[in-house]
């Protein structure tokens, strides 16, 4: 017997073992997403014994399963796309072919992946970025931002603002002609985060000429404070994304100090000095009685770390700790969240302190969605469910952009 038939062997062995599993009741195409759940579920299994038997780190075994879905770019009849560099960072650009009558608008998309995954390279994203700029005609620009657990917050976020910064340039709207006044920042999952932080700061920045007009954040990653909200108590083995892999990746955002993972797995991360933030995603206030009703709201534990991170204090790294005179200015906001999701909950209390003090807010809700469904919009791994959240993204985009 080879080592690869034995790897195709062990592999199929853990994939039947995680192949039946719950799946909620309202979910569509149950029997794909249970396969597709498996894969992911079995590809998490061998990163930890990879990392345990120290062959290689966790992330990295994941980071080389995301990359053989990376393509490359590729123009088309309608679409010019192109692997260019803002400010020094990588970035895709997608150019429409048509001649434009008036200036374009513009979208710039951070990714997901937990700020250790992923690219603009990913298969989904690549076809999400052309399909977004073939329908709203517009400049479309994916982001290469710099990767944890090799760069910690606020490598992440800063690499998003210096591409924001530089797209605002009077000379590079023009050299592509993009209408100033109407330009959007979108992103999924921590790309959502950084999305949401990048927006507060143009728009408080009186330096910066331009303003955002629209931003969009789906299924967002927005608070590292409470990692015990009721969402992640729902979806402690969710689909696609544990709360423990969740934990695993958003404590590489900050540090490499494992006593870092194991504090915010029993939510006793933050230190003392951080009581005052929690008024600012206090779920049992914010969060709609729909959502809560379950639950008992314990604050989390503080002082009980022997680190001291400032980061975890940081509205840059969690959007949802800016005060109320940060999020007055922000743009007219689309907010998709899903019901099947570890960050549920941080959505809708977004949408709650965003509507209490008037800024305009466009909030879907999908009762059957999961994590991570916009990785799922091409061949082979298509689900219904991702399609409808692009499609439904993409209008509203073109209806308000």
């Amino acid at each position: 017997m080879t080592f690869k038939t034995l790897c195709v062997g062990l592999f199929f062995a853990l994939f039947l073992t995680h192949m039946y599993t719950s799946i909620p009741d309202n979910i569509e195409e149950r029997w794909k997403v249970m396969a597709l759940n498996a894969v992911a579920k079995t590809c998490i299994f061998m990163a930890t014994c990879l990392e345990k038997i120290g062959i290689m780190k966790f992330e990295e075994f994941i980071d080389m399963i995301f990359r053989l879905d990376y393509v490359q770019p590729l123009s088309d009849e309608y679409i010019t796309v192109v692997d260019t560099a803002f400010a020094n960072i990588p970035v895709r650009l997608y150019l429409p072919k048509k001649k434009a009558e008036t200036p374009r608008r513009a979208v710039i998309y951070f990714h997901g992946g937990g700020f250790c995954l992923g690219s603009f390279k990913q298969r989904a994203l690549d076809y999400l970025n052309r399909w977004t700029a073939n329908k709203l005609e517009a400049v479309v620009v994916g982001v290469d931002y710099r990767l944890a657990p090799r760069h910690h917050f606020p490598a992440q976020f800063e690499d998003c603002s210096a591409v924001v910064r530089f797209f605002l340039q009077d000379s590079t709207l023009a050299k592509y002609g993009v209408d100033p006044t109407r330009i959007c920042i979108s992103g999924d999952s921590s790309g959502g985060a950084l999305a949401a932080a990048v927006t507060q700061q143009v728009q408080n920045d009186p330096k910066i000429k331009h303003r955002i007009k629209i931003q969009a954040l789906l299924y967002p990653i927005l608070q590292t404070i409470d990692i015990y909200l009721p969402s992640h108590r729902e979806n402690v083995h969710g689909l696609f994304i544990t709360r423990d892999v969740g934990i695993r990746l958003l404590s590489l955002y900050f540090s490499k100090d494992e006593a870092l993972m194991q504090a915010m797995r029993r939510n006793q991360h933050m230190p003392l000095e951080s009581k005052h933030l929690f008024k600012l995603a206090n779920w049992s206030t914010l969060l709609p009685e729909k959502y809560r009703k379950d639950h008992v709201y314990t604050e989390p534990i503080l002082g009980r770390s022997t680190f001291s991170l400032p980061a975890l204090m940081d509205h840059r790294a969690s959007p949802l700790l800016a005060n109320d005179s940060q999020l007055q200015n922000l743009p007219l906001t689309y907010v998709l969240t899903c019901q099947n999701d570890l960050v549920r909950d941080d959505g809708f209390i977004y949408v709650s302190r965003l509507r209490n003090i008037g800024v305009q807010v466009a909030h879907v809700h999908m009762q059957d969605g999961i994590h991570g469904a916009l990785s799922f919009i091409t061949l082979p791994f298509y689900l219904h469910l991702g399609v409808r959240i692009k499609d439904m993204y993409v209008n509203w985009l073109d209806n308000n952009l």
